[in-house]
Parts: C-alpha cells; structure tokens; sequence
C-alpha cells in the first residue's frame, strides 16, 4: 500500500476535519491510504509541549511516521499569515530527517484555515511550503483543471486546499472547499503511487 501521512494541528477542529477530507481523497485512489496524525500544543511560556497522549482525534505524529510515508499533506490554522507555532516546532525538530535526506524526492501538499476570508490562507499556504523544500519534498498545489477554483466563494486556490471557519470556526466546509481538499488528497495520492512504483522498480534493477 502507498501511504500519505496527513499530518495537521488544529486547535478549534476546523483544520481536522479539511484534513478527513483530504485523507478521503488519499483513500479514493487504488492502493493507496491515509495515515491522520496531529502534533501536540506548545506551552506559551516554555518550549514544553502538552500531554503525551491527545484527548480526542488522531495520534500524536513521530519521527517514524515520516519515515514511514509516500507522500505528505500538511495542514494548520492560519496565524498571522503563517503555520502555528506548535507544527512548526514540530517541524523544527527534524533535523536528523533532512540530514539523511529521508523525504527527500517525495510528493507534498499543504492546506489551511482562517476565521476570516483574507486572513493570510495564501500567505500561510506558501510558508508551510519552506520546510518542505528544504526536506527536498516535491511540492503539489490544486490545477485549474479543478472547476472549483473558479467558482469557489470561500475557501480553496492552486496552492492548496483551504477552508473558510469563520471567527468562531463554526462555518461548515462547503461543497466545493470539501470538493478541492478531496481533489488535493487524491492528486497526491496518485502521485505517491507513482513515485513509489518508480522507485520499487528502480531498486530491483539494481539487485539484478
């Protein structure tokens, strides 16, 4: 099985549930599943995370699970135009992942939320991409071949999917924001697949 590691933080829910529908894109492509991991919160006044254990959604992400993936989608809330602190110290601690080049050559995708329409999703969408290219990831967006992007009124755009909560999160995902994030999991998946056949194929011409 090709697996996409679907790695998010989210503090009110909005962002997990763009993320379940990313990971039922994953899982729309043959041979290919999703794998919902979430970082823990940071303390406001020392570098000490939350509880080793969260109290509802998905496990708290590990080193291995990066090891382990074909292909990546990160996701976090907007915070003044850019990922929120806790996945980026996440990221900030894989250092010996970079150094063995261990993404390196594997397909990566991003999406975010926001309380208000123009509050940074685009901003936010393009920094998350930074760590991701020092990882030597192949960054994936949305094509315009997506119907949605031109008639979306909230949330979605060619650099990954996104979602539109509103002040208090509260706004549901609407039809074509849950449409391009599927759209977004599916592309990467797909992608994964591919690169993973190559792979696969490379390394046993190589024993030959």
């Amino acid at each position: 099985m090709t697996e996409i590691l679907v790695l998010y933080y989210s503090r009110h829910g909005a962002t997990a549930q763009l993320a379940q529908y990313v990971a039922r894109g994953v899982e729309q492509v043959e041979d290919c599943t999703a794998r919902l991991r979430t970082v823990p919160a940071v303390s406001a006044v020392v570098e000490a995370p939350g509880g080793a254990v969260p109290e509802r959604g998905a496990p708290y992400a590990t080193h291995e699970d990066l090891r382990d993936c074909d292909g990546l989608a990160l996701g976090s809330p907007t915070r003044f135009g850019n990922m929120a602190a806790p996945l980026k110290y996440f990221l900030d601690g894989t250092g010996d992942l970079w150094i063995s080049a261990t993404l390196e050559g594997r397909p990566a995708a991003v999406f975010t939320s926001t309380g208000s329409l123009h509050g940074g999703q685009e901003s936010t969408l393009l920094t998350m991409m930074l760590p991701l290219l020092h990882h030597g990831m192949l960054l994936l967006g949305l094509p315009y071949s997506e119907a949605g992007l031109m008639t979306t009124r909230s949330g979605g755009g060619p650099y990954g999917a996104s979602h539109l909560a509103g002040a208090d999160s509260k706004l549901p995902v609407t039809d074509e924001e849950r449409k391009l994030a599927i759209a977004l999991g599916r592309r990467l998946a797909a992608t994964a697949r591919a690169l993973r056949r190559d792979r696969i194929q490379a390394a046993q011409q190589q024993q030959q």
